[in-house]
């Protein structure tokens, strides 16, 4: 995935969950859109650079989007969704192992209770589910955690892959993609979010798989590079 070209900036603060201000180098200050519904720990503090890509909508109250932040630790992708495109680059590139007789992908399908989704993989050997999330949270050095904050919509996501598995007969897939620089490892936030640790654990139980991949992240664009290694609990 690639970039057009950034703009870079000074991060003033970020609010309203989905809103920061930026400074921008000749001094302007501007409210970008902010593409991250979670706690951002480590990468949202006041005065780390930052950049932001712009939209050439005219409809847009605000035209910048903030991709990418300098955690001090490493360059980090902030814009979560873009995780499930670089995933699914990845997958139609053939760069995933194990996947090459599901050769056709698909993208936001309806399936369980009301869901989407994120990646659908089909061959004449069945479907697999996949769903994507996207790490930014290092919580010490090299140690990647996910959620950043307590996920009920994360816990659904694992029920239906379960259910998938154990009742489609079809393949599932949590995939966790590393959009910061600075993870070499990644473990479920136990600390964070206790029940979603316990059902990623039954999930595997019920059959469904857990891949973790580190992203290069760089300001020109985005891409899996190779796969990194997942505990339950963080390594001691």
């Amino acid at each position: 995935m690639r970039f057009d070209s950034l703009q870079e900036g000074t991060l003033l603060r970020r609010y309203k969950r989905f809103l920061a201000d930026v400074q921008l180098p000749g001094g302007e200050i501007i409210t970008a859109h902010c593409p991250n519904t979670g706690a951002m720990t480590g990468c949202a503090e006041p005065g780390s650079r930052v950049w932001l890509s712009r939209s050439a909508s005219k409809t847009r109250k605000y035209p910048h989007t903030w991709e990418l932040v300098d955690t001090g630790a490493g360059l980090a992708c902030v814009h979560s969704a873009k995780a499930n495109a670089v995933v699914r680059e990845a997958f139609e590139a053939g760069l995933i192992p194990g996947f090459k007789d599901y050769p056709e992908l698909r993208s936001e399908v309806k399936y369980g209770a009301g869901s989407r989704i994120d990646l659908l993989l089909t061959g004449a050997t069945g479907t697999v589910y996949v769903e994507v999330k996207s790490v930014t949270l290092l919580c010490r050095e090299g140690l990647g955690v996910f959620p950043d904050a307590v996920s009920e919509r994360g816990r659904k996501h694992l029920r239906e892959l379960a259910c998938m598995v154990q009742v489609a007969a079809a393949r599932a897939v949590v995939f966790f993609c590393v959009f910061h620089s600075g993870i070499d490892h990644v473990s479920a936030a136990g600390n964070i979010d206790p029940t979603y640790r316990t059902a990623l654990i039954d999930a595997q139980a019920a059959g469904v798989e857990v891949l973790a991949w580190r992203a290069k992240v760089e300001t020109t664009g985005i891409e899996l590079v190779s796969p990194l290694p997942f505990s339950i609990d963080p390594p001691a």
